[in-house]
């Protein structure tokens, strides 16, 4: 008769080995050349962007001329004078130019009647009509402010100026 099998002993090792060192360093190689490669995207992308060019272009400039003429006895006490004006507003906005043309009657009544309280004397030379020039340019800014509209009037200038 055949001699019975030896049982195993009891120190053995189980049947399943654990998993070999090599593919733990393998996914940290993976993981290190990962954070290395989206470090290198990142820094390229960073670095190869356009330079900034400045500010904005800006959009193109409108001129609505607030025609006719003004025409306007100075407040001058002694003699009879009057100012002839054509004047133009600037813009860069399209809804304030469509606002300036909405409410031109208001903005030519708050010309008219800023004008007429102008003397000779405070006009003359260059000095007297900047000054008139900045008090209509916030006149018109005025008006819109008040009607709730597109203000941002950039410029008015006077393209024509006779004082007599």
């Amino acid at each position: 008769m055949a001699a019975p099998a030896k049982p195993a002993p009891a120190t053995a090792a189980p049947a399943a080995n654990p998993p070999p060192k090599k593919s733990a360093k393998l996914l940290w190689i993976i993981l290190i050349l990962v954070v290395l490669a989206g470090g290198g995207g990142g820094a390229a992308f960073f670095f190869m962007k356009p330079a900034h060019s400045g500010p904005k272009p800006l959009p193109p400039a409108q001129y609505i001329a607030m025609d006719p003429a003004f025409v306007v006895n100075l407040a001058d006490a002694d003699t009879v004078k009057y100012l002839q004006a054509d004047v133009q507003l600037q813009t860069r906005d399209p809804e304030t130019a469509a606002a300036i043309a909405l409410h031109t009657p208001l903005i030519r009544n708050r010309l008219l009647l800023l004008f007429g309280q102008q003397t000779s004397q405070q006009l003359v030379g260059r000095a007297g009509k900047e000054r008139l020039q900045a008090q209509a340019l916030n006149e018109v800014r005025s008006v819109l402010k008040a009607q709730h509209a597109a203000d941002k009037v950039d410029a008015l200038l006077f393209t024509s100026v006779v004082i007599q």
